[in-house]
């Protein structure tokens, strides 16, 4: 196999397509499919980059594909996979189980089930729960696409295509697009808003169907048809007495709620409403989460309260991405007392970069301390020095999917 110039690393043979399809032509700065989890533009300009064999991107082209040969062999799931059908008794319904409730020792049946914050029982991640079992799928479709849209080879599109219509279409195994059965509590409801963090995983589902666009496996009809699914699910998240309970949160299910609301209307062509969501995030979640020395009060209230705290973050660095696409800048908004994601961010970061020193909100037990989930984005929106240097000694920081996603130079 040819080197890459001086450098002693294979390239391997999706690239050389890549690289091949530019040098027969093609047009190096194609249009930016409809990806709304990264900033506008920037999936050509990887793309174009990859074509010139940029060494600095070709460990995690490598892994991305290894990744994607894997996910060759993944097998569709669907919410039909799971043993019985939750309260509404049809299977197709999703259904999952609150993970921080536990029985309730006292009684016979163990009902009602009782909240322990930050102990997770497993029943919520076994065979009954859809949960898993999206995520998972999500995570496939997602990966086999980003690697159809590097090297245009038509088994990663269709198997990503299969897995969506799987999940989504078939009518023999689809989900209906509604929440109503999420992170139900054993004896006390049959689901609830807060559920709706779990479908935060349909985002990278979408983000998946944009990056199918010109392939021959995933067809105008396929399009057509999960835009309308995500219109359906994206209607009864605004009015359902679920979506309303979400939208009302002021911690980190808020933050999720927004971010899925805007990306769900750009993916159904509603800029007007990504807009105003975006636009409501400076005073619905900036202003109402975050003080102005950028401690988060209702995360630090919880067990694993830095990792909730950089949830939270993780939740409005979405929605701050989303806004690149809509014109609303929440990078560098700040509110009257200074609030603002920067702060949050450096109130994390010392905690981050010194294992030794205490973090003074300990609930329950230690913490993890890891911002791996924002700090590739702080570092590209911030272009600080002090948070490259953090992110490059997080393990596998170069071959990382993301530095395919979010260029820092």
């Amino acid at each position: 196999m040819p080197r890459l110039f001086r450098h002693r690393i294979f390239i391997p043979l999706g690239l050389l397509l890549v690289g091949a399809s530019f040098a027969a032509g093609a047009d190096p700065s194609p249009p930016s499919p409809r990806v709304f989890s990264v900033s506008p533009g920037v999936l050509p300009k990887m793309k174009a980059r990859l074509a010139t064999n940029d060494a600095s991107l070709i460990p995690a082209f490598r892994k991305l594909t290894n990744d994607a040969n894997r996910a060759l062999n993944f097998a569709p799931l669907s919410v039909m996979d799971k043993p019985k059908a939750g309260a509404s008794g049809d299977k197709h319904d999703y259904a999952s189980q609150a993970p921080y409730f536990w029985p309730n020792p006292t009684k016979p049946d163990g009902l009602p089930y009782l909240r322990k914050d930050g102990q997770r029982n497993p029943e919520s991640g076994g065979e009954h729960s859809d949960a898993p079992r999206m995520a998972r799928m999500a995570d496939a479709a997602e990966t086999l696409a980003l690697a159809f849209f590097f090297t245009r080879d038509e088994r990663y599109a269709a198997h990503a295509g299969k897995v969506l219509r799987v999940w989504f279409l078939n009518p023999a195994t689809r989900m209906n697009p509604h929440f109503n059965q999420a992170q139900a509590i054993p004896g006390v409801n049959t689901g609830r808003g807060i559920g709706m963090i779990e479908s935060r995983s349909l985002m990278p589902a979408c983000d998946a169907v944009g990056l199918l666009a010109g392939s021959t496996n995933w067809l105008k009809a396929d399009d057509a048809a999960l835009q309308k699914w995500v219109g359906e699910f994206l209607d009864w998240a605004q009015t359902s007495a679920n979506g309303r309970d979400e939208r009302a949160a002021k911690n980190n299910h808020g933050s999720w709620y927004d971010s899925q609301i805007a990306h769900y209307a750009l993916f159904v062509g509603d800029t007007t409403l990504a807009r105003r969501v975006v636009e409501s995030a400076k005073t619905n979640r900036i202003a109402e989460q975050i003080r102005a020395d950028g401690s988060q009060p209702r995360e630090l209230a919880r067990a694993d309260s830095f990792d909730y705290s950089r949830f939270n973050l993780q939740a409005l660095f979405t929605v701050a991405t989303l806004g690149e696409h809509v014109g609303v800048d929440l990078w560098y908004f700040q509110t009257v007392n200074g609030a603002s994601l920067k702060k949050a961010l450096d109130f994390l970061l010392p905690y981050a970069e010194q294992s030794a020193l205490p973090w003074p909100y300990e609930v329950g037990k230690k913490e993890s301390r890891s911002l791996d989930a924002v700090l590739r984005k702080s570092a590209a929106v911030y272009r600080d020095e002090r948070l490259k240097a953090m992110l490059m000694k997080e393990p596998g920081a170069r071959n990382a999917r993301e530095v395919l996603l979010v260029p820092l130079n």
